[in-house]
């Protein structure tokens, strides 16, 4: 809901420029189109504007390290544009959904931000310049980041809030583990048949690793379908949730260190985990965590993304600068 969310997809374009171009100094943002005049609009959703100055404004934060060619230079303005028209869909879903911010919400959150840009020694000028927005843009921010916070207070009741976290407590506790991994990969459409023998190979496996008989690290770069396997199947430490799919999360940390799991499947296949270490984390507190664990929930449900799928379907939008 602000200006660094806004800026991902950019990002993410001209990392895959430097990484195919294996260059890394900076080069001018890709410029507005000569026929784009600055007061008219870059698109417009169901009537609103997007303004070729937001459009400027993004490009502009982040030059691109690479000379980009003309096709480039429009994707990139294209990709600014899309961006603006989520933020602009977001806003009108919440204008219709959610309850208004109030004039004391707004006044917290902006001393709450001038406190911690103090921390910083710096003031809410320079972060304004800094990061291309006027006040008008961050306030507008402000009050959409408000209205999404009240849209899931009603979306998620309290106790769906509570079994939620219960259940998942050991990501808010900041609990990691490290494990490795065997992998058979498995299509979806294989067989009852392959997925037996798949099974059948690494039951046959887990019994020589128990017994000792067989290093699960020289096992892996043999056997592991999973690029880890160079590492011996070390995939590093990860939280419950978001890095690893939920059924490998749920069978590693069930598990103590140095234990070998079971077979366990997942939509890539079937696995071996050894969890080879596990952090005690930082307790957590349901009361004091709340409006996170909904901001956990919307994110576990690519909410934001369904509604947006969802106002595009019925959204009138016109996109003028090319």
């Amino acid at each position: 809901m602000n200006m660094a969310q806004r800026m991902r997809a950019t990002l993410a374009t001209a990392a895959i420029l430097i990484v195919c171009a294996g260059q890394t100094h900076a080069q001018a943002p890709p410029p507005l189109p000569q026929n784009a005049k600055a007061d008219l609009p870059a698109a417009t959703v169901n009537g609103e504007a997007v303004s070729m100055a937001e459009v400027k404004a993004i490009l502009e934060q982040r030059p691109s390290p690479v000379p980009l060619t003309a096709a480039q230079q429009r994707e990139l303005r294209l990709a600014a544009v899309e961006m603006l028209i989520d933020d602009v869909l977001m806003r009108q879903f919440l204008r219709k959904e959610a309850p208004p911010a109030t004039a004391a919400e707004i006044d917290k959150e902006m001393g709450d931000l001038k406190d911690a840009l103090k921390k910083q020694s710096k003031s809410l000028e320079q972060f304004l310049r800094e990061s291309k927005q006027s006040p008008e843009q961050l306030q507008k921010d402000v009050v959409a980041r408000l209205q999404w916070k009240h849209y899931l207070l009603v979306r998620f009741p309290e106790p769906d809030v509570k079994s939620y976290y219960e259940v998942n407590k050991m990501y808010f506790d900041k609990i990691f583990v490290r494990a490795s991994h065997i992998l058979i990969k498995l299509p979806q459409n294989a067989t009852p048949l392959e997925r037996q023998a798949a099974k059948d190979k690494l039951e046959a496996l887990r019994s020589e690793l128990v017994a000792d008989k067989r290093d699960f690290a020289e096992a892996a770069k043999k056997i592991s379908d999973c690029p880890s396997k160079d590492k011996g199947g070390d995939l590093g430490s990860f939280p419950y949730k978001f890095v690893v799919v939920e059924p490998f999360a749920k069978a590693a940390f069930a598990m103590k260190v140095g234990e070998i799991s079971n077979v366990v499947a997942t939509e890539f296949g079937l696995h071996l985990i050894k969890v080879t270490e596990r952090t005690a984390g930082e307790s957590s507190h349901f009361e004091l965590q709340k409006g996170m664990v909904r901001e956990v929930m919307a994110q576990d449900q690519e909410l934001y993304n369904r509604i947006l799928v969802e106002e595009r379907k019925t959204a009138k939008i016109d996109i003028l600068l090319q």
